[in-house]
């Protein structure tokens, strides 16, 4: 079991449509997800069709401190408003399941402002044993601002990924709250609790001079952050092809089977190495994919 959260402290950097994109192609090579939208602004929840309502969500998960079926919702692709033709349903091997986000802005937070273990409910409820159980892989969607709830999303995983526009205002943003936000959590350190690494990943990328030479300064001014957080090679490139993907609710491996399925690809190796070589649409069901030894 791997669990990894998507941060930024600046919004609109694509972090939803790489979560979601993420969970559907792990779930097409046959792991079990699940989706966790722990963002106020609940665009994750509203990505997929979902085909079975839980009555609770991320709420309930928060507040219990615990992961119960009565708070997983499931996710049909087969309800989606434009289905690819000949495109078969998600590998029958693997599902993709979600927490919705059912709070409204700021509930939450003031539940968790007085907590003295607010940072650590998201971390409390993945322990349970239903996680471990019935999935391969979290991936969790945060809020772009600092919050209860993103110090929590970040305790929570093994993994941080971080998406940057090559433009200079994020990358500003990227170097300066990234080095904040990383700083704030260290603190949990005192509790025994350690910061997970951090993937930063060059995302949107315009194909023009100016984007390129940005994306190489931040590879560069990524060293300024005392070597926490790396860049990894996989550049996903700005296209229509992901917009119409969110627009149709499909994953963008499905709408797009050249650049946008190679790229994805590509990332998702990067990230789980024992998945290089495994497609979605292939043959490699028939092998038994690990990914803890990853991590």
């Amino acid at each position: 079991m791997i669990v990894y959260s998507v941060v930024s402290t600046k919004g609109g950097v694509g972090k939803t449509t790489l979560n979601a994109n993420l969970g559907a192609l792990l779930a097409d090579l046959g792991m079990r997800v699940l989706l966790i939208d722990a963002d106020v602004q609940p665009s994750l929840s509203r990505y997929f069709p979902i085909g079975r309502t839980a009555p609770h969500g991320l709420t309930q998960m928060i507040k219990q401190g615990a992961l119960t079926d009565d708070c997983i919702s499931t996710i049909d692709l087969a309800l989606a408003p434009i289905v690819p033709r000949g495109q078969p349903r998600l590998n029958p091997n693997g599902c993709l399941d979600l927490v919705v986000s059912d709070a409204p802005e700021g509930t939450l937070q003031d539940w968790l402002a007085p907590r003295m273990d607010s940072a650590l409910r998201i971390k409390l409820a993945l322990r349970s044993p239903l996680l471990a159980e019935n999935y391969d892989v979290a991936l969790i969607d945060t809020q772009g601002a600092v919050g209860h709830l993103q110090d929590a999303a970040v305790l929570a995983a093994d993994v941080l990924l971080s998406p940057v526009s090559p433009d200079v205002l994020s990358a500003r943003e990227f170097l300066d709250g990234t080095q904040k936000l990383l700083d704030r959590v260290e603190t949990a350190s005192a509790f025994g609790f350690s910061v997970p690494p951090m993937h930063a990943m060059i995302y949107r990328q315009e194909n023009t001079r100016d984007a390129r030479e940005i994306a190489k300064a931040i590879r560069e001014e990524y060293r300024k952050l005392k070597c926490r957080v790396s860049v990894l090679d996989t550049v996903v490139p700005h296209a229509v092809a992901y917009k119409n993907a969110a627009t149709a609710q499909l994953p963008v491996h499905w709408m797009d089977a050249g650049r946008a399925y190679d790229t994805m690809h590509a990332l998702l190796w990067e990230l789980i190495p024992s998945l290089g070589g495994h497609y979605a649409g292939g043959t490699s069901s028939d092998t038994q994919i690990e990914v803890a030894d990853d991590v």
